[in-house]
């Protein structure tokens, strides 16, 4: 065996493996790690991430010691994204004396400056941000550790990991995306934006990342739609284009009640007319896309309102969001149950309008209105037939 699995795949439906990047952790990161932990930890590679440059492809890793701040960031290069790789060195590296860990990176070139950055880190002390040398892929400035994007409230206990970081060509914004809370649990992905590649961020409400609040709004989140057990740890996502307008998202996902399997999961990624990523509620299975009139939208829906974790609460069987259920008739009204913002079940009953060239769903009930969500056609995996899916951001 090895280390960074390889697989690749033409439809993100199917998925051949090629084999391992590396035949083993390299001795350097080994070293860092295991004389800064007292032996301990480098007994395996994190979250790498891959980008092309040039004629060559850069493949940056992790090695670190768990639950400690002892860890190394390396690169290693190759022609092809299947390898043979060679080892370039270390980004950042960093020990208990540290304010950052040095794990999960993501890169970026900004679009403007040309200048090369790449976000990183996890739960201690934050995420942060370091200048790359875009002609080695190495850190700009040797031991540079970079500046503070990303903290959490109450950062010493809560988690904030798994920096995300793309930038959007026609909107000319820069998406941070990170991950809340423990993994096995309430993971849960969130999003903010800048106007540069290094920050600062801001969240929905106009919040920067960097103070010590929680930043909104949810993407991904434990689940349970009917006739299924459930997934937890729905989060540290990967978020790319195929250079057609098409956004995805790919993240862990682990089967409840007992939340220790962790499979790969894919969802299709979408911007709503405020500039915001939104993801579908259900995995991709390369449905086609259609149009849709306002008779196809008639009927009964199983809808899923993602609200604020009890932290660390463990969300056996996915009982943290649960679904409930809504019908649109025909004559506009809408009428059944949503889980309110405190997660009590309310009885609604309102109305309900699409916007057919847009392809937005407005649903108005009580003294709430919900605007804007996105109709696309999806798979609907826990009853194994094709269907209508909606995605999109509440008050």
């Amino acid at each position: 065996l090895g280390f960074i699995q390889m697989r690749r795949s033409k439809d993100l439906v199917h998925w051949e493996f090629l084999g391992w990047a590396f035949p083993e952790i390299p001795e350097e990161a080994v070293q860092w790690v295991q004389s800064h932990a007292g032996g301990q930890g480098a007994t395996n590679i994190w979250a790498p991430y891959i980008i092309p440059y040039k004629d060559k492809y850069r493949l940056y890793y992790c090695v670190s010691a768990f639950g400690r701040k002892t860890s190394y960031i390396g690169l290693a290069e190759s022609t092809s994204p299947e390898g043979p790789w060679t080892q370039k060195g270390c980004i950042v590296k960093t020990d208990d004396s540290t304010a950052m860990n040095a794990i999960d990176p993501s890169v970026i070139a900004d679009e403007n400056t040309g200048k090369w950055w790449m976000h990183y880190g996890s739960f201690f002390g934050g995420l942060y941000c370091v200048e790359l040398n875009p002609e080695t892929g190495l850190a700009l400035n040797e031991g540079d550790l970079g500046h503070l994007v990303a903290r959490r409230a109450n950062y010493r206990k809560d988690n904030l990991e798994a920096p995300e970081i793309i930038y959007h060509p026609e909107l000319k914004q820069y998406y941070l995306f990170t991950s809340y809370d423990p993994l096995m649990t309430t993971y849960n992905v969130r999003v903010s934006r800048s106007d540069a590649a290094e920050g600062p961020f801001t969240d929905y409400f106009g919040k920067a990342v960097k103070d010590t609040t929680n930043n909104f709004p949810i993407l991904t989140a434990p689940y349970r739609f009917e006739n299924h057990t459930g997934w937890a740890g729905t989060a540290h996502c990967a978020v790319f284009s195929d250079g057609e307008g098409n956004y995805f998202m790919a993240h862990q996902g682990r089967l409840s009640p007992q939340n220790q399997l962790m499979v790969l999961h894919v969802r299709q990624l979408f911007f709503t007319p405020e500039g915001w990523p939104v993801v579908s509620p259900e995995r991709y299975a390369g449905t086609p896309s259609r149009k849709f009139r306002k008779s196809d939208l008639v009927g009964e829906w199983e809808i899923i309102r993602v609200r604020e974790p009890e932290h660390g609460r463990r969300p056996e069987a996915g009982l943290w969001n649960l679904s409930t259920r809504m019908k649109l008739l025909e004559n506009g009204i809408c009428n059944g149950e949503v889980i309110g913002m405190e997660g009590e079940l309310v009885r609604v009953n309102g109305n309900w309008s699409f916007l057919t060239e847009k392809r937005l769903l407005m649903l108005n009930f009580g003294e709430e209105e919900i605007e804007n969500l996105i109709i696309f056609a999806g798979h609907d995996w826990e009853n194994e037939r094709e269907t209508v899916l909606f995605t999109g951001l509440d008050s």
